[in-house]
């Protein structure tokens, strides 16, 4: 009888143990570091109204903690979308993304936890199709990469902001065009640049060009004013004034003061040691 007795307490026991086990797994939750908790009640629903922190918390064992990791996460999508013109065009697009962190249970309740593929994902595509859709391949190619990034952050940006997701950025890792339309494309750029070449090599010529001539009517002008104010008196004195600086020379010399052939000027004749 006591060996009964014994067997049946061992059993209670083991079923007891095997309960408190799952109640106890149910019941305390621990919330990391870069999470979020959503609490779902069984008898009164979701609780909307109260994100829980990380940390220690204890649920009774018939309601659910759902935990959310809110750290920021990457979604790179890679598409196939048509230019203005109709041409496909594979463009290679990284979304940065994050849950709203106050939040979380309008997350859970509208999207669940795959809210990437069912909210982030389509919205890209949708964006970028819009977007990219409104520039030719040459605009894309060339000159507005930029803006086309730009315009897509703005777009999606309030889109998944009022479905409780933060964007934290879009960027355009690659924009691939067939081959035919790069090589045109190409061709085109170079000859434009050849062409602002040969206009600034043109340009820089005409303007040297002026500058001689400028430099030259400059001389001109100068040797004009120069010859019309050397007269014969201011030649004569010129001479005069030379001719002095000789005579306090060492050597001999003769000294001829006339108007002769000379013009008047004085004439040094001879002179050695």
């Amino acid at each position: 009888m006591d060996q009964k007795k014994l067997m049946t307490w061992g059993i209670i026991g083991f079923f007891l143990l095997i309960i408190f086990a799952m109640i106890s797994s149910a019941t305390f939750v621990t919330i990391e570091s870069g999470e979020r908790g959503v609490l779902f009640r069984r008898f009164a629903g979701l609780d909307k109204e109260t994100v829980y922190a990380p940390g220690f918390h204890v649920v009774s064992p018939w309601n659910t903690m759902f935990v959310y990791e809110v750290r920021e996460a990457q979604l790179e999508e890679e598409m196939e979308v048509l230019s203005s013109n109709g041409l496909n065009i594979k463009v290679d697009v990284t979304a940065r993304v994050r849950p709203n962190f106050g939040k979380v249970a309008l997350l859970h309740e509208t999207f669940g936890r795959d809210y990437m593929e069912r909210l982030i994902r389509p919205e890209v595509r949708s964006s970028v199709r819009q977007v990219i859709g409104k520039f030719t391949p040459e605009e894309l190619y060339s000159t507005k990469r930029d803006e086309v990034q730009t315009l897509i952050t703005e777009e999606l940006s309030n889109t998944l902001a009022t479905n409780f997701i933060d964007l934290r950025a879009i960027l355009i890792r690659d924009i691939e065009l067939p081959d035919k339309v790069r090589m045109a494309i190409e061709e085109k750029l170079e000859a434009e640049q050849a062409s602002l070449k040969y206009e600034y090599i043109l340009t820089r010529e005409k303007q040297e060009a002026e500058r001689r001539l400028i430099e030259a009517q400059a001389k001109a002008d100068a040797n004009r004013v120069l010859t019309a104010s050397l007269s014969e008196n201011i030649l004569r004195d010129k001479g005069i004034e030379a001719t002095l600086e000789l005579a306090k020379s060492p050597n001999s010399k003769i000294v001829i003061v006339g108007d002769g052939g000379s013009g008047g000027l004085p004439l040094i004749l001879g002179g050695g040691n």
